[in-house]
């Protein structure tokens, strides 16, 4: 079979197999990985955390025998990931049980970001005319910033689902077109279909939460997707895609730095967490996330199925313009 028929059967197999394996550790979380509530917290009552176990787990191992069953060329790159993914997973689940300092942790994240990086051919390149070390510095800043970006996001139930399954759906799509390579398709099917198998259990009101262990290596898996896509040029699809996402944290981050609060410390000021506290319900907020990363999936493909400067810079502006709508409406609320 095929990489792309392969990358096809890797989202029911790895629904089932993510699903299969949440069920088998929740008993497990509730003994030993309770989240209790705290000012970051959407949830009233302690509830298990360390569903990402099954999520990584089950797209580490689908993903791991599709690529050694079809001719990817170079593995050495994907090899890299695969490390760099079980390593911040570890690093995750030693922070789920007992919390780690915060320079520790991202000295250890950036150790995960800068072994893929250290593993990428010379020739992969974002902007060439860039020295080489200049350019590859300022991804590792960008992918420590991404990895923390979707741990941050990850205070809603199923909000990091309603992120990620239309990212990686749009990746894995892109992979089918033939506009990703097929390490990169593949991972992106396994990730779409681990993250369906937990759906059910994360959706409102969560019987179980990713945590740590399950949003910092997904940020790393996506960031990688996003990075694939620029090194190949497709700047405006790299961005959209992560849109939300980058305006959201990012814009809070700042907001946080401009009043010198502690920005690392647990918060509500998130957009979205705003947004519940502004009268709209769990279903709602993660409803709305999904439909507009769904939009902005379709944004990014147009951007580069009808490659030109033009629908580059309408596609971007388009994109803007939803985020920023609904950003809007979630820091100003909706009537009862």
């Amino acid at each position: 079979m095929s990489a792309l028929q392969l990358s096809l059967l890797a989202i029911p197999a790895a629904a089932l197999l993510s699903a299969g394996m949440t069920r088998a550790i929740l008993p497990l979380l509730l003994k030993h990985a309770l989240a209790k509530p705290n000012a970051r917290s959407s949830h009233r009552i302690p509830t298990p955390q360390g569903g990402g176990i099954a999520v990584i787990g089950a797209t580490m191992v689908v993903a791991g025998a599709i690529m050694t069953s079809v001719a990817v060329p170079d593995l050495r790159l994907p090899v890299a990931l695969f490390g760099a993914t079980l390593f911040i997973a570890a690093v995750g689940l030693a922070d789920d049980v007992n919390s780690i300092a915060v320079l520790p942790r991202l000295v250890l994240q950036g150790l995960a970001v800068a072994t893929i990086l250290y593993a990428a051919p010379d020739d992969l390149r974002i902007v060439p005319a860039c020295p080489l070390w200049i350019e590859r510095v300022l991804t590792l800043l960008a992918g420590l910033w991404f990895v923390n970006l979707v741990n941050f996001m990850d205070g809603l139930d199923l909000m990091t689902v309603a992120e990620a399954v239309p990212v990686t759906g749009a990746v894995a799509l892109l992979g089918w077109l033939g506009d990703a390579p097929a390490s990169t398709m593949i991972i992106a099917a396994a990730l779409f279909g681990a993250l369906l198998g937990f759906a059910p259990f994360n959706r409102p009101v969560a019987k179980i939460f990713l945590g740590d262990v399950g949003s910092l290596p997904i940020g790393l898996l996506l960031g990688w997707c996003l990075l694939q896509l620029a090194w190949q040029q497709q700047f405006v699809a790299a961005l959209l895609l992560p849109l939300y996402y980058l305006a959201d944290a990012t814009v809070t981050l700042l907001r946080r730095m401009a009043r010198r609060e502690a920005f690392w410390a647990a918060h509500r000021s998130h957009f979205y967490q705003r947004a519940t506290d502004n009268n709209f319900t769990v279903s709602r907020v993660v409803g709305e996330v999904f439909a507009l990363n769904v939009g902005l999936a379709v944004l990014a493909i147009a951007s580069i199925r009808a490659p030109s400067v033009a629908v580059e810079l309408v596609t971007l502006v388009a994109g803007l313009i939803a985020v920023a709508l609904l950003l809007r409406r979630f820091s100003r609320g909706r009537a009862l």
